[in-house]
């Protein structure tokens, strides 16, 4: 099932109907025909996964350019919490954010349309995450929003001074920078 973030327009959090019996679980991770009936055009062409420990923090990430990206997101272990900034300059959410937890208890995903910016942070003490995407990576395409940006105070649920981040994330711009020369 597909819910729609009313305050994020092309947001969607996809919580899968989980089938248990004696053998485990099975359930129904990505399903074309979902997103279709909500309208939504995702047509995947890269999957990738990372794994991460407790306390990193990766993103804020986008693509844009001639390469914008949407993805699908879940954790297939541990938890995480999933963070986008919404960089759509004619959105009624432009320049906000959310957040959620995903996990491999919930098995919820996010469906993030192109014009976000991604991040996440690991709370458990490992996570490893999956995610769908409609575009092949572009170097050239790829900027980012500083993770620990003021102006978007967010809330990582970690302490970010000890919080393991990149060296490419701790330079990014912050959307104050972005908003004067914006993307999409």
């Amino acid at each position: 099932m597909l819910k729609t973030i009313v305050d994020f327009p092309g947001l969607y959090v996809f919580e899968p109907k989980i089938f248990h019996d004696g053998r485990g679980y099975f359930f129904e991770s990505y399903n074309q025909k979902i997103f279709k009936t909500a309208e939504i055009k995702f047509d995947v062409v890269q999957e990738n996964q990372s794994r991460s420990s407790y306390g990193t923090v990766r993103g804020l990430h986008y693509q844009g350019g001639e390469y914008p990206q949407a993805k699908f997101v879940r954790a297939v272990r541990g938890e995480i919490l999933d963070v986008v900034v919404d960089l759509r300059v004619e959105s009624p959410s432009y320049g906000k954010y959310f957040s959620i937890r995903l996990s491999e208890e919930n098995k919820k995903g996010l469906f993030i349309p192109a014009g976000f910016a991604h991040g996440f942070s690991v709370l458990s003490e490992i996570a490893e995450v999956v995610y769908l995407c409609d575009a092949h990576y572009d170097s050239a395409s790829e900027g980012g929003i500083r993770f620990d940006d003021t102006e978007l105070a967010i809330d990582w649920m970690i302490e970010l001074s000890v919080a393991n981040v990149s060296d490419k994330d701790k330079q990014q711009q912050c959307l104050s920078s972005y908003k004067s020369e914006p993307k999409f």
